[in-house]
C-alpha cells in the first residue's frame, strides 16, 4: 500500500512537471497579449487583442467560452503578430477563458485570458473639475520613498546622480504615497504626475514622455501594485489621480520598434526602416484649424516625429487607434482614475483624437480629460473644447484644455508699468474677457507654470508679491487651477532660464539627508514659509468655497494699478484685489457698488481679520488680498 502511494505521488509529480513544461512552452511561444486583461460591462462590447509571438500569425485562433465570441483574426505584415477581435456579450460572466492557437501542424497552444468584474459603476468615475486644485508632480524629482529601486539592472540608464539636471534623481511612487498627508494638508484635491510608465531610454529617461511599454510601470518608479496603492490611498483622502498619457509618440526603444506589426504603424515609417533622415514635425499647430493650410504642412505637422528619439504613432492605422484607446481605458479602470491629461494634443491625427475622447467619455460620462494645446491664441485653445462651434464642423469630445493664453500674459500683466496705455494689468483683464469665446470656461485648466516652462517665481523676477498675485488669480478665477510642485515654497530656476532639468528640480525634504525639508518646514526661509502658509490658507478656503467652485464672475477694469475681480453666488461673495502699488493706496469702493458690498462684513482669507466695508479701503502695499463675505 505504501509503495502504491509512492508511485501515485511520483506519477502526480510527473504530470505536474509535464504541465509546467507545457505552460512554459506556451508562454515562450506567446510573448505578450495586450491588453493583459479586460472587464465585463462596457458600453463598447468589442475587445481587440494584440498577440505577439514567434510566427503567431501562422496560427489559427479559437475561443470556446459562453458569452465570448471571436469575430475576426487579422494577420499583420509581420508574421509575429495576430490581432483578435472579440465580442463580449452584455451578460458575460467575469473569469478566465482559454484562447487556443492551432498551427498548420503540431501541437495546439492555449493561452488563459481574464475578464474581471468592474470595481465601480461608470457614472461613479468622477473627473476633476473647477472645485478641484491639481498638484502637478515630476515624480523623479519629488521624493525618493524607495532608494532600493533607484537603479534597475538590465535597463539602459542605471546611473542616479542628483547633481545632473537631466539625469535620474530617484524619486518614485512611494515618495508620493509617503507625502499624501502633506498634499492633503496643503489643500490640493487632485494629483497629476508626469508619466510613470517605463522609459527604457539610454539618457534623460526621468521625464516619462518617451514610453517604451504602454502597459508597464517603470520599475525605477515602482510597481503596478504601488501605482494602484497610490490611487487608493489618494482616494481615501478625497484626492483624485490624474494620469499623464501620450497618444502621439513613444520612445525609440519601445519593444515593438525591432519588429513593427504593420508597414504603417509609424508615420514616415519607410524612412525610418531605410535609415533615411527622420522627418520631424514643423510644429505648425494652426494647420488643424487653418482653412488655407497646405497639405504638405498638415502632413508634416501631424506626421513628423516630435523629436528624433520619439517615433510618431500613426493613429490612422485602425489597429494602432484601437490599441491607444483600449490602453487609455485599461488604465482608467485599473487605477480608478479621476482624469487624464493628454500630452501634445494637437499633434496626433485630430479625427482620431475625437474618436479617442468620444470613446472614453462614452464609457465614463462624469470623467474629465484635459488636452495640452500650447498656444497663446484663445481661438486655437477653444477649438479643441467639446461644444465649440467650429467652422469646419469638427467636434473634439474633449471636455477640457489648458489656458496657455492667460498664462502667457502673467509676466507682462504683473511686471509692466501701469503708466503706459495698454500695458500691465489691463492685459490680464482683456485675457479673461476672452471667456465669451469658450464653450465652458470653468472647465479650462489654468496654471502659473508647469514642468515645461520657467517657474512662476522666475517669471515674476523672484518678486514674492507678484508671485502671490499670479497664484491668487489662478486660484480664484473660473477655471480648474493647476499648481506645479514647489510653487508653494517659491522654487525657481533663475540661474538657468529655460533649463528643463532645473525647472524639474528636487523638492527639498524628499531625500534622506536633505538639510531643508519643505514637508515639515524645517530649514525654509521666512519668505518660503510665508508663501507656503499663504498657499495653504487660500487652497483650504477654496476647498469649500461655493462661489469659487461654481459661482458667477464679474471683474472691473484695472484702475490706478489695482484690478478687482468678484466670484459670487447666493451664499457667498469672494473679492480678489490685485494691487501693484508699492506705496499705501486708497481704493474707492463706490466703483463696485453693483456688487452690494457696502456695510457688509468681509473676512481676509489669509489673515483671518474681518471688517465692515465702507466707501474706501486702505491698501498697504503691493500684493493680493482675498476677502470673503458669507451671505448665509
Amino acid at each position: 500500500m505504501y509503495q502504491n502511494i509512492k508511485v501515485l505521488k511520483s506519477t502526480r509529480w510527473l504530470v505536474s512537471f509535464i504541465f509546467l513544461c507545457f505552460s512554459f512552452l506556451v508562454q515562450s511561444q506567446i510573448e505578450r497579449v495586450e491588453p493583459p486583461n479586460w472587464w465585463v460591462g462596457f458600453e463598447q462590447d468589442t475587445l481587440q487583442l494584440l498577440v505577439k509571438g514567434k510566427a503567431i500569425g501562422t496560427y489559427v485562433p479559437s475561443i470556446q467560452k459562453e458569452g465570448i465570441r471571436l469575430i475576426r483574426a487579422t494577420r499583420a505584415d509581420s508574421p509575429n503578430y495576430l490581432f483578435l477581435d472579440l465580442l463580449i456579450a452584455r451578460d458575460a460572466e467575469p473569469g478566465t477563458f482559454d484562447i487556443e492557437f492551432k498551427p498548420k501542424r503540431g501541437r495546439t497552444y492555449s493561452f488563459s485570458y481574464e475578464l474581471k468584474q468592474r470595481e465601480q459603476k461608470p457614472e461613479d468615475f468622477k473627473g476633476f473639475d473647477s472645485s478641484d486644485v491639481v498638484y502637478l508632480i515630476t515624480p523623479d524629482r519629488f521624493a525618493n520613498g524607495t532608494p532600493e529601486n533607484d537603479a534597475v539592472k538590465g535597463l539602459l540608464e542605471t546611473a542616479v546622480e542628483r547633481s545632473e539636471d537631466y539625469g535620474r534623481h530617484g524619486g518614485d511612487i512611494q515618495g508620493i504615497i509617503d507625502h499624501l498627508d502633506y498634499i492633503d494638508s496643503m489643500g490640493f484635491t487632485a494629483v497629476w504626475s508626469c508619466p510613470l510608465l517605463i522609459n527604457d531610454m539610454p539618457r534623460s529617461s526621468y521625464h516619462g514622455y518617451a514610453i517604451t511599454d504602454f502597459y508597464r510601470v517603470d520599475p525605477r518608479f515602482g510597481s503596478l501594485e504601488e501605482y494602484v496603492e497610490l490611487s487608493n490611498k489618494a482616494a481615501d483622502r478625497g484626492i483624485k489621480l490624474i494620469m499623464d498619457q501620450v497618444a502621439n509618440h513613444c520612445g525609440n526603444k519601445h519593444w515593438w520598434m525591432e519588429d513593427l506589426p504593420f508597414s504603417d504603424w509609424l508615420n514616415f515609417q519607410e524612412d525610418y526602416e531605410q535609415g533615411l533622415p527622420l522627418k520631424t514635425s514643423n510644429h505648425k499647430r494652426t494647420v488643424n484649424q487653418d482653412g488655407y493650410a497646405a497639405e504638405y504642412d498638415r502632413t508634416l505637422m501631424s506626421g513628423g516625429w516630435f523629436v528624433s528619439a520619439m517615433p510618431d504613432l500613426n493613429q490612422r492605422n485602425p489597429f494602432m487607434a484601437k490599441y491607444i484607446i483600449q490602453n487609455s481605458i485599461w488604465w482608467v479602470e485599473t487605477l480608478q482614475l479621476g482624469g487624464i491629461r493628454q500630452d501634445t494634443y494637437p499633434y496626433p491625427d485630430k479625427d482620431f483624437m475625437a474618436l479617442w475622447a468620444r470613446d472614453i467619455m462614452r464609457e465614463y460620462p462624469n470623467f474629465n480629460i484635459v488636452g495640452e494645446e500650447w498656444s497663446d491664441n484663445p481661438l486655437l485653445v477653444g477649438y479643441w473644447q467639446d461644444g465649440a462651434k467650429n467652422k469646419d464642423g469638427y467636434r473634439s469630445y474633449l471636455p477640457s484644455t489648458m489656458d496657455f493664453p492667460i498664462q502667457t500674459t502673467f509676466a507682462e500683466a504683473f511686471k509692466e508699468s501701469e503708466k503706459e496705455w495698454g500695458k500691465g494689468l489691463v492685459k490680464l483683464y482683456n485675457a479673461l474677457a476672452n471667456d465669451f469665446y469658450y464653450t465652458n470656461p470653468s472647465s479650462i485648466m489654468l496654471f502659473g507654470d508647469n514642468h515645461d516652462m520657467d517657474r512662476i517665481h522666475t517669471q515674476m523676477g523672484e518678486e514674492v508679491a507678484l508671485t502671490r498675485m499670479a497664484m491668487a488669480f489662478v486660484l480664484t478665477t473660473p477655471r480648474i487651477p493647476q499648481v506645479y510642485y514647489g510653487t508653494e515654497i517659491l522654487m525657481q530656476n533663475t540661474d538657468k532660464p529655460g533649463d528643463h532639468g532645473l525647472i524639474r528640480t528636487d523638492f527639498p525634504g524628499g531625500w534622506e539627508g536633505d538639510t531643508v525639508n519643505a514637508f515639515t518646514g524645517e530649514g525654509l526661509t521666512e519668505a518660503q514659509r510665508q508663501m507656503q502658509d499663504f498657499m495653504r490658507k487660500l487652497l483650504n478656503f477654496r476647498k469649500t468655497s461655493s462661489a469659487i467652485h461654481a459661482g458667477n464672475t464679474k471683474h472691473f477694469a484695472p484702475h490706478d494699478g489695482v484690478y478687482v475681480l468678484f466670484r459670487y453666488d447666493a451664499d457667498q461673495t469672494v473679492m480678489l484685489i490685485l494691487n501693484k502699488n508699492e506705496a499705501p493706496t486708497t481704493l474707492d469702493l463706490t466703483r463696485y457698488a453693483e456688487m452690494d458690498i457696502n456695510n457688509k462684513t468681509f473676512t481676509n482669507v489669509v489673515t483671518g481679520a474681518s471688517r465692515t466695508l465702507g466707501t474706501v479701503l486702505q491698501l498697504d502695499g503691493k500684493g493680493p488680498i482675498v476677502l470673503v463675505h458669507q451671505k448665509r
